[in-house]
């Protein structure tokens, strides 16, 4: 019998003060048989980093040729494509054919390396990559409840996840 991905809901609310953006978003995630709580998570930041009513979590795991996140446009158009962890690169540089703006949310030991061998990234002018530090992957685990209320502060470059029970402060690296 095949296991059965475990429902999560969350409520985010985002004040970020250096961009002025605030809001509050609900959304549902499945976590895959195969995904840890610390890819889960790190997928909520993903969001929380490009939140939009538009930002849709998709059925990655489940369907290869699909990210972590995607934004459409009205007409169904691509918009936003953001990976989660160290993907491959053909499939970053596919995505970079198809969309504006493309994101690759990487966390874990085995990033530098991957940054390292993956030299067609870095010609891509739409793509960006980021990197979570061991600390924050840490951290946001222990936020992570079926159902889950978090506030997200970001002043002066300096953000901070909130939930019932922790807080976790999140520190971003841009690699490109």
């Amino acid at each position: 019998m095949a296991l059965k991905a475990t429902i999560y809901k969350a409520d985010l609310n985002i004040a970020n003060m250096d961009s002025h953006q605030y809001g509050d978003y609900q959304f549902t995630m499945a976590l895959h048989p195969s995904e840890t709580i610390e890819r889960l998570m790190v997928r909520v930041l993903a969001y929380a980093k490009y939140a939009d009513e538009a930002l849709e979590f998709t059925k990655d795991l489940f369907e290869t040729d699909e990210p972590a996140l995607w934004e459409k446009d009205l007409t169904g158009q691509l918009v936003k494509w953001i990976e989660v962890g160290c993907p491959d690169e053909d499939k970053v540089k596919k995505a970079a054919a198809r969309c504006k703006q493309v994101a690759v949310i990487t966390y874990g030991s085995s990033v530098n390396e991957w940054y390292k061998r993956s030299s067609k990234l870095k010609t891509l002018k739409n793509v960006e990559v980021w990197q979570l530090s061991e600390a924050t992957t840490n951290a946001i685990q222990a936020l992570c409840e079926r159902t889950m209320q978090l506030q997200l502060n970001v002043m002066d470059g300096e953000w901070t996840l909130i939930g019932d029970q922790a807080q976790a402060t999140i520190e971003w690296t841009q690699l490109q």
